[in-house]
């Protein structure tokens, strides 16, 4: 392909006075593995990425962090990138391991086709470097045929095109590229990126591992169902088994005990003994329970017209959003009539609370009156989102409506019970509830947690307070 007739250095003022130099903009980010990973859905990760001055954004997926932990300069370059993006379920569940969350696979197959479908309609252009030659020419046409008015500034391959390093920077910079994708392999992409930043003329450079081999044909990837799944990596094994058998048979289970060592580590021994009996706990509780879930599920159907579980947006531990999961004990148009019931509310404060609910269904007022559906969330808590024990976990206009004092109950992971639980639930005032749960955030232990566990069987029993 034909690249614009600039000079390299002129081509490096160019772009350097349309995009001021600047650090990446304010974007959540959990720590996993030593690293900074960014913490957002994929659109507010594409505006990060394409928001004003110059980055580098780099991956981690299980095999990058099993090259990092022998190759030291490899973790530099990850650590000196500006966005690292969280790629494939492993680098999930080593989140997990520390009892948070993650809010969206980026992989990069996925993410940086949606990332030039955002650029497209900016206008900016991408220079494709790396794979054995024709790759970046195959996949530049795929990309013109999937995303029609894409501006691909010019394609370099990984091999003869890689050899002489000024030779290949020139040209990039000559092609007056906004975005810069480099498909060199792990860990020497990243390295080649950290060594030349400064002297690339693009604002914005990725290191893409094997997406234009992807996008070439060269690799097929798995089907539909089994991305869905996050089980991409059987398909590679199954489609490469000799040459991938490494890498995800010995290499999965090497970074799983490395992120486990990690995850304990860091991890103080009253979070980890709570994340421990959390895990226990919900576990046996899964097993244990599945009949009577599915039993359940079944009356919910038979009852009233709707799927059998709910999920709901709350806000859970640090002000994170999440989706909590709940038998559906209401009619499907229930969000729509809560506007007009508020007044109704039997409880005194901000959070809703009616005994004759019009909204409730015949089987959704059995399962409230025994708490029943509140089981699918030991759900929640194996994905780390809730821990048995911990302040409920409020909706996003509650959280909105609260007072400063109030917003220290969302230092503590949310719980299926609590204090608020064992003392009267429904009855007790939004004030006395905040109190509670700020006491509980101050002197939480194992002891008390399996005090309220105990405690929690009483009041369901009871039914006190269930409405």
């Amino acid at each position: 392909m034909k690249h614009a007739a600039q000079t390299e250095a002129g081509a490096f003022a160019e772009r350097a006075t349309d995009a001021p130099q600047n650090n990446a903009p304010a974007i959540d980010r959990r720590e996993v593995m030593d690293l900074a990973l960014v913490d957002a859905s994929v659109q507010s990760a594409i505006e990060a990425v394409l928001a004003p001055g110059r980055r580098t954004i780099a991956f981690l997926n299980a095999h990058c962090a099993n090259v990092m932990a022998r190759c030291p300069d490899y973790g530099d370059a990850l650590r000196r990138a500006d966005m690292v993006l969280p790629d494939g379920i492993g680098v999930e569940l080593a989140a997990r391991m520390r009892g948070q969350g993650l809010a969206a696979n980026l992989n990069g197959t996925d993410f940086v086709p949606a990332l030039l479908r955002a650029a497209r309609e900016r206008g900016m252009s991408v220079f494709l470097f790396g794979g054995t030659p024709g790759t970046a020419e195959r996949a530049a046409q795929r990309l013109c045929s999937d995303l029609p008015g894409l501006r691909i500034a010019g394609t370099r391959d990984g091999f003869s095109g890689a050899a002489h390093e000024h030779e290949a920077i020139a040209a990039i910079n000559a092609s007056g590229a906004d975005i810069l994708l480099v498909a060199m392999g792990v860990p020497r992409q990243d390295l080649w990126l950290a060594r030349n930043a400064e002297r690339l003329a693009p604002r914005i450079h990725l290191g893409v591992g094997a997406l234009l081999d992807f996008l070439a044909g060269n690799v097929r990837r798995a089907p539909e169902p089994l991305r869905r799944a996050r089980c991409e990596w059987v398909w590679r094994l199954a489609m490469e088994p000799r040459r991938m058998a490494g890498r995800y048979l010995i290499g999965n289970a090497t970074f799983l005990a490395r992120a486990a060592v990690n995850a304990l580590r860091r991890t103080d021994p009253v979070s980890l003994r709570k994340r421990l009996l959390d895990v226990t706990l919900a576990g046996i509780a899964a097993l244990a329970l599945a009949p009577v879930l599915l039993l359940v599920a079944l009356a919910i159907r038979l009852d009233s017209r709707g799927p059998a579980l709910y999920r709901q947006t709350r806000v859970g531990k640090d002000g994170k959003p999440f989706e909590v999961l709940k038998f559906r004990s209401m009619y499907m148009d229930a969000e729509e009539r809560r506007a007009a019931l508020l007044a109704q509310s039997d409880r005194a404060g901000i959070c809703f609370k009616a005994r004759n609910d019009p909204r409730v269904t015949r089987v959704g007022r059995l399962l409230r009156r025994s708490s029943v559906d509140e089981l699918p969330q030991i759900f929640n808590v194996l994905r780390g989102e809730m821990s048995l024990v911990g302040p409920r976990p409020a909706l996003p206009q509650e959280v909105a409506a609260y007072p400063a004092h109030a917003h220290g109950r969302l230092r503590v992971k949310p719980g299926i019970t609590g204090l608020w639980q064992v003392s009267g639930r429904a009855d007790i005032s939004f004030d006395k509830m905040i109190d509670m749960d700020l006491a509980y955030g101050a002197s939480r232990s194992t002891l008390l947690d399996l005090m309220l566990i105990f405690l929690t069987f009483r009041t369901v029993l009871s039914g006190r307070g269930a409405y």
